[in-house]
C-alpha cells in the first residue's frame, strides 16, 4: 500500500455532516434561540408588568388617599367660603297694634281702628308693621310683637333686640283697656313702648285702664263723659319721670247729630255717644297724627 494512502488512513477522519445532521443542528439552534427569546421576553414582560402594576398601584393609592381626605375632612372645607354674617342685625319694624272694642272682629272696616290701620299700611309699606286685634286677643298680640322683634329668629329676645323695640298701641273701649294690659305684659318682658292711645276707654274686669305703666314713654287719652258707656276721664303715669301724659282730651256729642249710620242698631240706641267718638273723624285724625309723629323718627334713620 502506498505510504500516502497509509497516512490518510491513519489521520482522523472529519465527519461529513449529512443533511439529517444539519437539520438536527438547525433545530437545536432554533430551540436555543427561541429559549433565549422567551427568556428575554419573560424578563422584559415581567419588568413591564411590574412597572405597569406599580403605576396602577400608585394611582389606586392616590385615589384612595383623596377619597379618605374627602371623607375625613369636615363638610364644606373645600367649598367656597361663605360670606361672613353681618355683625349688624336688621332693625325691627315699627310695630303698631290696634285693639277694637267689645266683640268687634279685627278686620271690620266699619270701625275707625281698622280704617286707620289700612291707611298706615298704605302710607308705610316698608319698615312699619300694622296689626289689629279683637279686645280679647291681647296675648296673641304680644306673641306677634315678640315674633317681630326677634330679628335673628332664634326664639329668644336679646338685650339689643329689646332695646330696638319701637311699639305703638291704640284702642277703643275694651280695646283701649287691653292696650294698657298689653303694655304691662311687655314691661315684664323688658320691652319699652313708645306710645299708647286710649279712645273712650272702658275698664275690663281685672284690668286697670287708668295708670300707665312705667315702660310707656308717652300716653294720650280721648274720652266723652255721656251715656251708659263712657271713657276714663283721666289717665296718670305710674312713674312721672318715665312717662309723659300728652293729655286727656274731652269730647261731647250730647247735641251732635248721630253720624255712625253703618253701626248695628243696638250700638246706635244703647251706646250712642260711645260709638260716636269711635267714628268721629276729628278724634281719629288726632290719633293718627300722634302715631305718625312716632313713626317718622324710624323713617329718618
Amino acid at each position: 500500500m502506498p505510504i500516502e494512502d497509509q497516512r490518510n488512513r491513519n489521520r482522523p477522519q472529519r465527519r461529513v455532516k449529512h443533511s439529517k445532521d444539519a437539520q438536527y443542528d438547525s433545530r437545536k439552534l432554533n430551540v436555543s434561540q427561541a429559549n433565549s427569546f422567551r427568556l428575554m421576553y419573560s424578563v422584559f414582560g415581567i419588568a413591564g408588568c411590574s412597572i405597569l402594576c406599580l403605576k396602577m398601584t400608585m394611582r389606586t393609592h392616590a385615589i384612595a388617599f383623596s377619597l379618605s381626605i374627602l371623607l375625613l375632612t369636615p363638610a364644606g372645607i373645600f367649598a367656597a367660603p361663605h360670606a361672613a354674617p353681618s355683625e349688624i342685625s336688621p332693625a325691627p319694624p315699627v310695630i303698631v297694634v290696634g285693639f277694637l272694642g267689645g266683640f268687634v272682629k279685627r278686620d271690620n272696616l266699619v270701625h275707625s281702628e281698622v280704617q286707620l290701620a289700612e291707611r298706615l299700611r298704605k302710607e308705610y309699606p316698608d319698615g312699619v308693621e300694622v296689626e289689629t286685634f279683637e279686645s280679647y286677643r291681647g296675648e296673641k298680640a304680644r306673641e306677634r310683637i315678640l315674633e317681630l322683634l326677634d330679628t335673628d329668629h332664634d326664639g329668644t329676645l336679646s338685650a339689643d333686640e329689646k332695646q330696638d323695640a319701637r311699639i305703638i298701641l291704640y284702642g277703643h273701649s275694651w280695646g283701649a283697656s287691653e292696650t294698657l294690659a298689653l303694655a304691662r305684659k311687655l314691661k315684664k318682658d323688658g320691652i319699652q313702648v313708645l306710645l299708647t292711645v286710649q279712645v273712650d276707654s272702658v275698664n275690663k274686669l281685672g284690668q286697670n285702664d287708668e295708670v300707665i305703666p312705667a315702660n310707656v314713654a308717652q300716653a294720650a287719652n280721648f274720652y266723652q263723659p255721656n251715656g251708659m258707656l263712657h271713657g276714663k276721664h283721666a289717665i296718670r303715669p305710674a312713674d312721672p319721670a318715665r312717662t309723659r301724659i300728652i293729655g286727656n282730651f274731652r269730647f261731647s256729642y250730647r247735641t251732635s247729630r248721630y253720624s255712625c249710620n253703618e253701626y248695628p242698631w243696638f250700638d246706635r240706641i244703647l251706646m250712642k255717644q260711645h260709638t260716636q267718638i269711635e267714628c268721629d273723624p276729628k278724634v281719629w285724625a288726632q290719633v293718627e297724627s300722634l302715631i305718625r309723629s312716632n313713626i317718622r323718627p324710624a323713617d329718618s334713620k
